[in-house]
């Protein structure tokens, strides 16, 4: 089991900036697959971005061109940098993997951006 803690949510305007961390319990070069989630209030919870051990990354539509999404391996974090956020991006986010066949999930960190 992987366990993974967020950090970095908080309240921003729109057009602002914010860096969500994710830490791993283990060394994230064991680690497959490396995403980020996002839940809006009375939605399901939806991908936001994936990046693979093999160095692939995909980002939903809505985020393309503003989030960023990386691996440190020196920390074993997965950070997801947030620019032009709007307020559709309001959510609960949360970190993801897989590894070793079976999946883990984080506690959540919550985004709210004003308009």
């Amino acid at each position: 089991q992987v366990q993974l803690v967020e950090s970095g949510g908080g309240l921003v305007q729109a057009g602002g900036s914010l860096r969500l961390s994710c830490a791993a319990s283990r060394s994230i070069f064991s680690i497959n697959v490396l995403s980020w989630f996002r839940q809006a209030p009375g939605k399901q919870r939806t991908l936001v971005a994936t990046t693979t051990s093999s160095g692939g990354t995909m980002y939903a539509d809505s985020v393309k061109g503003r989030f960023t999404i990386s691996r440190d391996g020196t920390k074993n974090t997965v950070t997801l940098q947030m620019n032009s956020l709007r307020p559709d991006d309001t959510a609960v986010y949360y970190c993801y993997c897989v590894a070793d066949r079976r999946s883990d999930w984080g506690q959540g960190t919550q985004v709210t951006v004003s308009s």
